[in-house]
């Protein structure tokens, strides 16, 4: 694994485990739907679906990891939560969410992570 893999790992890790403290369970990471992509995350939160995109980022004065959703990226996420439902059964009845989760890693001390609910 290269260094930008080691990174997004380590904070996909730090995300998942973000999401289970706050009570959800996780379902599956790095979930391949094809040629449309990967979610990083899904995982249930009561009866909702979280899908969940984990971006992470080493401190810089440039792009924090919060602004990285665009909306082609959105758009991407929406058709890998309908792909999941296709192959999981249907739609839970909470529906389904998208969520993000920026990791960001300072120079010195602890990574900051910050959880935002229904960003899609």
């Amino acid at each position: 694994m290269n260094a930008t893999g080691a990174l997004g790992r380590y904070g996909e890790d730090l995300a998942a485990r973000l999401l289970a403290e706050a009570g959800m369970t996780v379902l599956a990471r790095n979930w391949r739907c094809g040629r449309a992509g990967e979610i990083d995350i899904v995982a249930r939160d009561g009866d909702t679906v979280v899908v969940c995109e984990v971006k992470t980022r080493r401190a810089s004065p440039f792009q924090h990891p919060m602004a990285a959703l665009t909306p082609a990226k959105a758009e991407r996420l929406r058709r890998l939560a309908e792909c999941w439902l296709e192959r999981t059964g249907g739609p839970p009845p909470g529906g389904v969410r998208i969520d993000l989760v920026g990791v960001m890693l300072p120079r010195r001390g602890a990574p900051t992570v910050e959880h935002a609910r229904g960003v899609a």
